[in-house]
């Protein structure tokens, strides 16, 4: 070895081994805290997605992180053992941005569990179903992020749009039903591509994000709109989002039939749709989905569950106010509503639900709800079960046997039933994920 290289050697080795030894640290103390968290998660009961999440081929991930930086909900991934992993798997809600960053194509999305199934109905990657020209888009698809709804029903329609339709006058190219993101964002494609389209929606604007509780936060991310722009949201409250679709309405002219309901969707031997709604009657070459999963309430099947305290939204939290209210749910929109009646003054709120844990919950709700319970605003009720509603008391089923709480109104928040007999009934076929694509 000349001179030349062991001066540089000298000069240059303490410096290159000083940074080698600070990166081999840093990653090591990266890798012990995302395997504590995944400790606590495993401890906690919180192993289990919500619906949509990665599913990591260990064979072809080397750890490189680029996931873990590339996800925009903190310590959802991280890196255990030299490989990627969801180290809080109940907080992940399918943003998809770590499949796009993993450059060893080492990430899959994928829906529910072997041990948690999700039933979906089928659709292929241009978003048609079995059913020729029938397109599903959002958050009847598995995609209930905004910002998802609102790519996918833009993407729906230009696949709709890439067929030849007929020329007939009454024949419309496309009835899209539902007016929340994918709806709305499938309306303004249509526009904009000079489609002959009619968009129904059964209530009010928003769909979904309409029946959120009063100030509920939103997440979303920065999207396109078609005919509107760019849209710049990342945190943004439910009425904000309102005024936004409102905006988008007045400004691009698009109309919405509101207050029309879908009946029944029926198909002719020639592919022509006949769309039954309440008031008028529609025929198209193609219709796009876009209502949702949660239209019809999930009900408990319970006694007294037919009495008007009964109610499955939460619109304004003030209305309780100095009542003896029930949630019933461990999901978000469950948390969100406790949390939210827990700030009226004078309102005695209890949560309930059957499992051990709020493992389907986001993190930032499961800590709202622990910061309400430590100051005694509102009383967790983990393994309890409703067996039946009475006019001033509900009667729950714990661990330690039956008990009887004082009570004045019931919010039912255990998510919506999958139109499954409406989808049925226009012959699309049903499946149930389970780990799978």
């Amino acid at each position: 070895m000349s001179s030349a290289w062991i001066e540089a050697l000298l000069l240059y080795g303490p410096l290159l081994a000083g940074v080698l030894a600070f990166y081999v640290v840093r990653r090591h103390r990266t890798h012990v805290a995302a395997a504590e968290i995944l400790l606590d998660s495993e401890q906690a009961g919180l192993m289990l997605p919500v619906s949509l999440h990665p599913w990591i081929d260990p064979a072809l991930c080397l750890g490189c992180g680029t996931c873990v930086k590339a996800c925009p909900e903190k310590n959802v991934l991280g890196l255990v053992g030299g490989k990627a992993v969801l180290i809080t798997p109940a907080s992940c809600i399918g943003h998809g941005a770590c499949q796009l960053a993993c450059p060893l194509d080492a990430i899959h999305l994928v829906f529910g569990t072997e041990e948690r199934g999700v039933d979906l109905p089928f659709v292929s990657p241009n978003f048609e179903t079995n059913v020729p020209g029938l397109f599903i888009a959002g958050e009847l698809g598995g995609m209930g992020l905004i910002r998802n709804g609102i790519v996918q029903g833009t993407q729906a329609v230009d696949s709709i749009a890439s067929r030849a339709h007929g020329d007939e006058d009454d024949v419309l190219d496309l009835v899209i039903i539902g007016a929340g993101p994918a709806g709305i964002s499938a309306t303004l494609r249509a526009q904009e591509l000079g489609l002959r389209s009619e968009t129904l929606e059964q209530e009010s604007l928003g769909g979904t994000v309409a029946h959120y509780p009063r100030g509920k936060l939103v997440m979303t991310a920065p999207v396109d709109l078609p005919l509107y722009g760019a849209v710049k949201l990342r945190e943004t409250t439910k009425e904000a989002l309102i005024e936004l679709w409102k905006d988008v309405i007045e400004r691009t002219g698009i109309d919405i039939h509101f207050g029309e309901r879908v009946e029944r969707i029926d198909r002719d031997e020639n592919g022509i749709f006949r769309i039954h709604g309440t008031h008028q009657r529609f025929y198209a070459h193609a219709v796009l989905l876009a209502i949702g999963r949660r239209g019809t309430p999930q009900k408990l099947g319970v006694s007294g569950e037919e009495q008007s305290k009964v109610v499955y939204r939460l619109v304004d939290a003030e209305q309780y106010a100095g009542q003896r209210v029930l949630v019933v749910g461990g999901g978000d929109s469950a948390l969100e509503a406790a949390c939210s009646l827990a700030d009226v003054p004078g309102t005695e709120v209890a949560l309930s639900y059957r499992g051990d844990s709020f493992y389907r919950a986001k993190r930032a709700n499961r800590e709202k709800v622990q910061q309400a319970a430590k100051e005694r605003r509102l009383a967790v009720l983990l393994g309890s079960k409703v067996i039946g509603i009475g006019e001033d008391a509900v009667s729950l089923q714990t661990k330690d046997g039956e008990v009887s709480i004082e009570n004045d109104a019931v919010l039912i928040c255990a998510g919506g039933i999958l139109p499954t007999d409406f989808l049925r009934s226009i012959g699309v076929e049903i499946e149930t994920k389970r780990g799978t694509r």
